[in-house]
């Protein structure tokens, strides 16, 4: 169920949202300190193990939600975006670099077959693209106010990615080889 697992993925994000438009920024920060904690421990105790972006989502909205608590200033969570992306970014990128696969690869590559300069492409499509999107965070946290920030975060961010993910799959689909065409026997 990628659906489910999507809409589990964003409910911190989406608690935020719903809190920030009826409490305020402070408020939302607060509950998404608490989503973010309750969607980790939900999957440990569901799976039996942590997912990764999870704990690296959850330890950043600790330090910048609570900076943003403690200080009372909705700066520091405005940057937890950005950061996680360009963490991601860099990961993609490291493994563009080091190792013999690519992070999507490891995500993807017991369900696609592709040939390494595709996984290489896609892979470094994918650090970019989170480097830009780390990028544009900032630009509309500083230059517009937090409710067209709150929008975005949301909107525009969740926006984005599936017009990348839509991209992707167009070319994904030039290049994966079709298994039952290259199994059968005629």
């Amino acid at each position: 169920m990628p659906g489910m697992k999507m809409l589990f993925d964003f409910f911190p994000v989406l608690l935020f949202f719903l809190a920030y438009k009826l409490y305020g920024i402070y408020t939302a920060t607060a509950v998404l300190i608490a989503a973010s904690a309750v969607q980790t421990a939900y999957h440990r105790l569901y799976y039996g193990r942590f997912e990764r972006t999870h704990v690296i989502t959850l330890v950043l909205v600790l330090l910048f939600g609570g900076a943003t608590l403690l200080l009372h200033d909705e700066m520091f969570i405005k940057w937890k975006p950005s950061v996680i992306n360009w963490l991601f970014g860099a990961v993609f990128l490291g493994t563009q670099l080091i190792g013999k696969k690519t992070a999507i690869e490891h995500m993807l590559g017991g369900k696609v077959t592709l040939p390494g300069f595709v996984w290489s492409r896609l892979n470094l499509a994918w650090a970019l693209f989170f480097v830009a999107l780390g990028f544009l965070n900032l630009y509309v946290a500083f230059n517009y106010p937090t409710d067209v920030w709150v929008n975005f975060k949301l909107f525009g961010l969740m926006g984005l990615t599936f017009a990348f993910i839509i991209a992707q799959s167009f070319y994904l689909a030039r290049h994966i080889k079709d298994e039952k065409l290259t199994d059968s026997p005629e």
